[in-house]
């Protein structure tokens, strides 16, 4: 910041004279009466100690915003703090496609239905990431992230190998070729934050044997964050604090960047989505897909049974006797419901959790104008402020489908958070990699290999390379009587 400039001249007498400085400019009255209305006018608060550039970046920023928008948003959700919340009831187990109650005949069937979808070019992969890995210790977008793997592999790299995998499993599945003709689009939603970041990672690594032009890359929104009386938060003299609009603001997202058109344009009719902090996550699962397909309904998730009744996970409710069904995230759930069990099967009443991994229809997807509230520390002129930060969710869109379905899968074969630095107590890279090669190598025993390990085996495994087997398929030409000394990679 700096002071507008004085003027020197010379007197009669030949002395110098300072003349004092001209006062700045006042901020334009109509950008003053505009945030007077919404009653932010304390983002003009230092107006007068900003350089003329400092202004100008400003008055770019708040005509920028569109107020009345954020003004509905800030206090719709304010207004829902504190309420009683709508009656919830558990989601009944008949509304559920268990892991008991399924027949290798079904399996089979929705295999070969994904399968058949993906050949026809129907399915698209839509990853949320717009996350920094902050929480890990890493400035850098969390896909970049490597949880020590034998391999090395990134996040990105284990799911483009995953979806270079069922490309050459649907051209197989179609017409009996490994050299793939099969191409499945890769949506990546980044933020301001990691947009840059995540477009160099890819092309640094050649797109991990992707096609460049089957990468789509677009930003989701932010939205400035507030004090706990609704009041915009400045992270600097001249800048808004903002943060940005949590995985739920894809919708918005998809609508603004035009993708949802470019998706119709190529033929496609189903979203593949997920979030990007998942080792375990099967990207353009096939099976899932043609359950999706059988079913008939607009949107599909999986979930997991909750390991216990404080796991941080959102779950499954319906809203009401018979309501639409929808996510009540885990500080949204009363301490006694979430311990709640059921009699007639012991387990919790409210067990089905979310795993960020979903199939929609490509619709005119519904937003609305309801946001959580997150409590946090906010960069602001004062160093940092608590306030809160505002975020939609993507399940938030549920209520609005006409018919949605359940999914179950088995914890330790997909599901292996990546959310905390190690030494952390749950959710590490360290707890992810040893999920990761577990389920491994409990596949290449059962395809009839062996295992020697100079560690317990319980904390050691074998990586298989996505690019050979995509759920333990394929593997017993290269494992049958074979014995690999953990930890290993085996590659194809």
């Amino acid at each position: 910041m700096s002071s507008e400039p004085s003027s020197v001249g010379m007197g009669f007498d030949g002395n110098a004279v300072v003349s004092s400085p001209s006062p700045p400019p006042p901020p334009p009255q109509a950008l003053l009466e505009r945030l007077k209305d919404y009653g932010h006018e304390h983002a003009l608060a230092l107006w007068d100690e900003l350089s003329p550039e400092e202004r100008d970046l400003l008055v770019k920023e708040i005509e920028s915003l569109d107020l009345p928008r954020i003004d509905r948003i800030i206090l719709c959700s304010l207004r829902s703090q504190g309420l009683p919340a709508a009656a919830i009831e558990p989601v009944p187990e008949s509304s559920v496609s268990t892991l008991e109650e399924r027949t290798q005949e079904e399996r089979e069937r929705w295999w070969k239905m994904g399968l058949k979808a993906i050949s026809e070019g129907k399915l698209a992969v839509l990853l949320l990431s717009g996350g920094q890995g902050t929480r890990l210790g890493s400035s850098d977008p969390k896909g970049c992230f490597n949880i020590g793997l034998p391999s090395g592999k990134s996040l990105f790299q284990l799911q483009a190998e995953r979806i270079l995998c069922v490309q050459r499993l649907a051209a197989q599945a179609t017409n009996g070729s490994s050299t793939s003709s099969v191409q499945i689009h890769w949506y990546i939603m980044t933020s301001p934050f990691t947009d840059d970041a995540t477009r160099k990672f890819f092309e640094n690594h050649k797109f991990f044997g992707l096609e460049a032009d089957q990468v789509t890359f677009f930003q989701q929104g932010t939205i400035p964050c507030v004090s706990k009386d609704g009041r915009l938060i400045m992270e600097t003299p001249y800048r808004i604090a903002k943060a940005p609009d949590g995985n739920g603001g894809v919708y918005s997202a998809l609508k603004s960047s035009k993708l949802l058109d470019d998706m119709a344009s190529k033929g496609i009719k189903y979203i593949d989505c997920y979030g990007v902090d998942n080792a375990l996550v099967r990207v353009a699962d096939p099976s899932f897909l043609g359950y999706f397909i059988d079913k008939g309904v607009a949107a599909a998730a999986k979930v997991v049974r909750k390991a216990y009744p404080q796991e941080k996970v959102g779950v499954f409710v319906r809203r009401g006797k018979g309501g639409p069904l929808t996510v009540v995230e885990y500080s949204e759930l009363d301490q006694a419901l979430a311990s709640a069990v059921n009699q007639e099967t012991g387990r919790l009443r409210f067990c089905w959790s979310n795993n960020k991994k979903l199939v929609i229809e490509v619709v005119d997807l519904i937003y609305t104008s309801l946001y959580h509230l997150a409590e946090k520390k906010i960069p602001s002129l004062h160093g940092y402020t608590m306030g809160l930060k505002l975020e939609q969710f993507i399940f938030d869109a549920f209520p609005y489908a006409p018919n949605t379905a359940l999914f179950e899968v088995l914890r330790e074969e997909e599901f292996a958070p990546v959310k905390n630095a190690n030494g952390s107590n749950f959710d590490t890279p360290d707890s992810a990699r040893l999920l990761v090669l577990r389920l491994h190598a409990r596949w290449v025993v059962a395809a009839g290999g062996f295992l020697t390990h100079s560690v317990p085996l319980y904390a050691t495994g074998v990586e298989v390379s996505p690019l050979g087997s995509y759920a333990g398929e394929n593997l017993e030409p290269i494992c049958r009587g074979r014995t690999f000394h953990a930890p290993c990679e085996i590659t194809f």
